[in-house]
């Protein structure tokens, strides 16, 4: 366990181990292996295998240590909604494994998403939000972070505290300069998790990387959510901040347009969601920092080099705020 994860994961020994595993879990549900797997990708948080089967290609996902919550909470996650998240076929929860059917194209693959389709995506999630949020001890037990607004302001002296303290050549390394910038925001922050602690909306899952290429539409209409590794327990209107930049940066469409079939699932308007909206653009930004840093906890030089900017760029959005 010494190794980074992308350099253990790449070995042969560890392919050797996932197989073993693999053809034995597929066994259990009637697939046969037909041919060889195929390591798709590897970085410094998860890789992903494509497994060929009799019944269609399966998908096998390993996370780092961090993240390894990821099957533990999908199959949870399966069996609190089962009409938005497809079941493993297997898992290996201590070791952050699971096995899961092809579904085809992502909903963002298949076409250029429209109004439509981001309106259906934020609605899904919304109803999602309202199953879990009475599931609180279910859904952390599993290993979700609580990101909740009581937490925040700790959780960004922590990360200045880290960042701070990091060699000066650290791609995520925060000068002093940064540093005072940032601690001024401290008050600001403090105040957003108050309004939000005190929001009529609740604290409850958010996916965490909310956009079309995470989500499938299924056989007969459905949508069925994916990719929950960076999931989170924070406040509801979080989960919108990835669609807000995605929409508002890639697409031509109205984010208002967007944003009302989400506040109509939870009877309330744009309007009286604008101080939790603002309260978000200060709180996100520290949640999604710390994705980042325990993401990154095995990664290479090299990795670092490439990604290590991903902590500071999102810390440092809460001077934008």
């Amino acid at each position: 366990m010494d190794r980074p994860f992308s350099e253990r994961v790449a070995g042969e020994d560890w392919r050797g181990e996932v197989e073993a595993w693999a053809v034995a879990e597929l066994a259990r549900t009637g697939r046969e292996v037909t041919g060889p797997t195929e390591q798709l990708r590897i970085r410094p948080w998860s890789t992903q295998l494509t497994i060929p089967t009799q019944h269609g290609t399966v998908w096998f996902k390993a996370n780092c240590p961090t993240l390894a919550f990821e099957p533990r909470l999908q199959a949870l996650l399966a069996e609190l909604l089962p009409h938005a998240v497809d079941a493993p076929l297997a898992v290996e929860p201590d070791r952050g494994w699971m096995l899961t059917v092809d579904r085809g194209e992502t909903l963002g693959d298949h076409r250029e998403p429209t109004l439509d389709d981001w309106q259906r995506v934020v609605t899904e999630a919304a109803q999602m939000q309202q199953v879990l949020a009475g599931h609180r001890d279910e859904l952390l037990g599993a290993g979700v972070p609580d990101c909740s607004p009581a937490t925040v302001v700790d959780r960004f002296d922590r990360l200045v505290d880290t960042l701070a303290g990091l060699p000066g050549e650290h791609p995520s390394h925060v000068s002093p300069e940064l540093e005072a910038r940032l601690r001024a925001t401290r008050p600001a922050i403090a105040d957003a998790a108050r309004q939000l602690d005190e929001s009529a909306l609740p604290t409850t899952w958010q996916h965490g990387d909310l956009h079309p290429r995470n989500v499938f539409a299924v056989e007969g209409g459905e949508l069925h959510l994916f990719d929950f590794g960076d999931a989170q327990w924070s406040h509801a209107v979080e989960v919108l901040s990835v669609p807000f930049g995605w929409v508002t940066t890639y697409t031509d469409l109205a984010w208002r347009d967007v944003l009302e079939p989400y506040c109509a699932v939870w009877g309330t308007t744009p309007e009286a969601v604008e101080a939790d909206w603002r309260a978000t653009a200060l709180t996100q930004p520290v949640n999604r920092t710390l994705l980042w840093w325990v993401a990154l906890e095995q990664a290479t030089a090299a990795e670092w080099a490439e990604w290590g900017e991903g902590p500071i760029h999102h810390l440092t959005r809460v001077l934008d705020a």
